[in-house]
């Protein structure tokens, strides 16, 4: 099995909730992390910018404010820090938002991603880890969902841009020999997280005494993933570039190539029921819901729920954070981070 050491890793969104929580794990192993982020107000740059203010005192830390988009001075990063590994973490994120601005994932999940890709053609890394999602497996019935199982049928335009990205990390893997190692996320949550998330609404929602939405009478299920179990996932599997499968391997389904290329399941490996979910929410905050019921929404998948198995081969690891744990860590981060809740 190959393996690498990183001094210098790139890192793109780092000043996202995921690029955020990364980048400290790879600080606190006394790696070098160049940091890239253009802050956009998708959410509240606010915490964005609070995130990176935690980051900047850091030693091994810089951080440039570049949209991926812009070739020209991604390449000019690449060139001047010359990385040895790539986490490119950076989106336009949220399977509804995309209904209503589908022109800002054609702009950062496709064209950033090319970019990055050229980047690394152009400046040659020892591997490329680049985030995909749990949403490419969009209208699959069979679960848990495997890496190994077809994934070409996305119900949301943020998941088919994320299926994209894993096909044309694909392509630069098998032409320019790209070591590329796709991530497929199942339902992050946690400290410093997204406030678009509903997690974060639910919490925000119930101290204020609010309703909340409830879709499909609570009975969606999600494989919630604590935030902390995502970021030891991936700061392992840097450290692990693919190789080709080997002659009669597996080079046929998604999840391994005659290429140096791989995608693995991140989640927890438990779907929860959302009801559940809000109840754990509940009792965190000491507080019941208001509780709004309407109808599931487009784009919207009835559950999730990972087959991890080939991550625990991979770095003997497997997320296992109980929901009552990450919640009642999240509520506590957001009462201390707000003091009182936030206006609305």
């Amino acid at each position: 099995m190959t393996s690498v050491s990183p001094q210098r890793v790139l890192l793109t969104g780092a000043a996202g909730f995921v690029g955020f929580h990364v980048t400290e794990a790879l600080l606190a192993r006394g790696i070098q992390v160049l940091g890239i982020d253009n802050l956009t107000p998708y959410y509240d740059p606010a915490l964005k910018q609070a995130r990176l203010d935690r980051l900047l005192p850091r030693n091994g830390f810089s951080f440039q404010p570049v949209d991926i988009a812009d070739y020209d001075a991604l390449q000019a990063a690449f060139a001047t820090f010359r990385p040895e590994v790539v986490i490119h973490l950076a989106a336009q994120a949220g399977v509804r938002y995309s209904l209503d601005n589908p022109r800002a994932y054609a702009h950062s999940n496709l064209d950033g991603f090319l970019s990055v890709l050229e980047a690394c053609r152009h400046h040659p890394v020892a591997h490329l880890v680049y985030a995909s999602s749990s949403s490419v497996y969009g209208a699959n019935a069979k679960v848990p969902f495997s890496e190994h199982d077809g994934a070409d049928h996305p119900v949301s335009l943020y998941a088919a841009t994320k299926r994209a990205n894993e096909v044309m990390a694909h392509s630069y893997a098998a032409l320019y020999g790209i070591p590329a190692t796709g991530l497929r996320f199942f339902t992050v949550y946690g400290p410093w997280g997204r406030p678009d998330m509903a997690y974060f609404k639910f919490t925000k929602a119930i101290l204020e005494g609010r309703p909340i939405d409830v879709y499909a009478e609570g009975e969606m299920s999600r494989d919630f993933t604590y935030i902390d179990d995502i970021s030891e996932a991936i700061v392992r599997l840097a450290g692990l570039p693919p190789e080709p499968a080997a002659p009669g391997g597996d080079t046929h389904g998604p999840a391994t190539a005659a290429a140096p290329w791989r995608i693995y399941n991140i989640g927890n490996h438990t779907p929860v029921r959302l009801d559940r979910f809000i109840a754990v929410i509940e009792a965190a905050c000491g507080k019941a819901a208001i509780k709004r019921h309407l109808p599931m929404q487009p784009g919207d998948v009835r559950a999730t729920y990972a087959d991890v198995s080939d991550l625990m081969a991979r770095v003997e690891f497997r997320p296992d954070t109980p929901i009552e744990t990450g919640i009642a860590r999240f509520v506590a981060w957001y009462r201390a981070f707000y003091g009182t809740a936030p206006a609305a």
